[in-house]
């Protein structure tokens, strides 16, 4: 993974909505914007934000539906950045 995605990722994931919404992305589930404003505890706006910011570090990816959008979890992506995580940041022993 290059250090700029990788740094793109951690950025994206620092913010703690953004992390709230991954939290309800299941792994390889789609999940469409509407369900995700009801389980949030913020509107459909910061939440429509947050799904731009998570898209563009490359976590989600989105289908459109008609006007509906729905937005799954790049599990491939996900691997790599945890992987590369466990390589730049070794654990204690």
């Amino acid at each position: 993974m290059e250090a700029e995605q990788f740094h793109r990722i951690t950025k994206a994931l620092a913010d703690p909505t953004r992390m709230e919404i991954l939290e309800r992305i299941p792994g390889g589930k789609e999940v469409g914007c509407s369900a995700l404003a009801c389980e949030c505890t913020v509107s459909q706006l910061t939440i429509s934000h947050h799904l731009k910011e998570l898209s563009a570090a490359g976590l989600i990816q989105s289908r459109r539906e008609a006007k509906f959008f729905f937005y799954r979890l790049d599990r491939a992506l996900w691997a790599e950045y945890l992987k590369e995580m466990r390589r730049r940041v070794p654990a204690r022993r």
